[in-house]
């Protein structure tokens, strides 16, 4: 994380209980890869994975809400054990409202991540919404917030350094690895 972070973006991300992900443009690169057989190929950042581990740590629930199905997600969510994994679904606005209920948490203690515009409906509904550095332009007026790094780059680790920050926990979290 670069720069000075405004007051009311640090503001919104302090109520954060909530954080829904997109997965293509946001998890990886956006580029789709084809093995021969045809299988769907997506490449992760670990950094990513390591920061979703540690606002979990820190009672922030993950969601990843996608209109792809691929089976390397499913494996990547298995392994940062995320539960709240929801692939086909195109309407994510309405997909991710399901899950705040089901966790009995408003739309404002949500935060989303996009890049492209199937995101911003998504993004419109919540207290906090952060577009990838190389988002379209669209999605980026949608958004609060901007991370410095583009998706599949570390762009995710940034928001969840931001919600450990916003959140007094980023210092702790800091000394832990020390």
């Amino acid at each position: 994380m670069q720069g000075e972070i405004p007051a009311a973006v640090l503001q919104r991300a302090r109520a954060i209980r909530l954080l829904a992900l997109d997965v293509d443009g946001t998890l990886t690169d956006g580029r789709l890869w084809y093995a021969e057989d045809g299988r769907e190929l997506k490449v992760f950042h670990v950094r990513d994975g390591l920061g979703i581990k540690l606002v979990q740590r820190h009672g922030i629930a993950v969601a990843i809400i996608t209109a792809r199905v691929s089976h390397a997600l499913a494996l990547r969510a298995r392994e940062l054990d995320i539960v709240h994994l929801y692939q086909g679904r195109e309407d994510k606005r309405a997909c991710l409202g399901e899950i705040a209920s089901a966790l009995a948490l408003p739309l404002s203690a949500c935060a989303m991540v996009g890049d492209d515009l199937p995101d911003i409906a998504a993004m419109r509904s919540v207290g906090l919404a952060v577009a990838v550095a190389d988002a379209h332009p669209w999605t980026t007026a949608a958004a609060h917030w901007q991370t410095q790094r583009q998706g599949g780059s570390g762009a995710v680790r940034e928001v969840c350094d931001l919600l450990l920050l916003a959140q007094d926990v980023a210092a702790a979290e800091q000394a832990r690895w020390q």
